[in-house]
């Protein structure tokens, strides 16, 4: 088993909670919080696979 890339868990969780956050939001019928939770979500998720990217092209991966 390879050594655990900590960052890709860092970026899964902030994932995991922002998806969270969308529930939560539409649980209290918040407009402005499901559209920050949603664009919070889509920084991460861009975030992440741009890091990926960087580390496969740098042969890290």
């Amino acid at each position: 088993m390879k050594n655990i890339k900590w960052i890709f868990v860092f970026y899964s969780l902030a994932a995991m909670l922002s998806m969270a956050g969308i529930g939560v939001a539409v649980g209290l019928r918040s407009v402005p919080g499901i559209l920050l939770a949603i664009v919070l979500l889509g920084f991460v998720m861009a975030r992440g696979f741009k890091k990926k990217k960087e580390m496969i092209d740098a042969g890290v991966l």
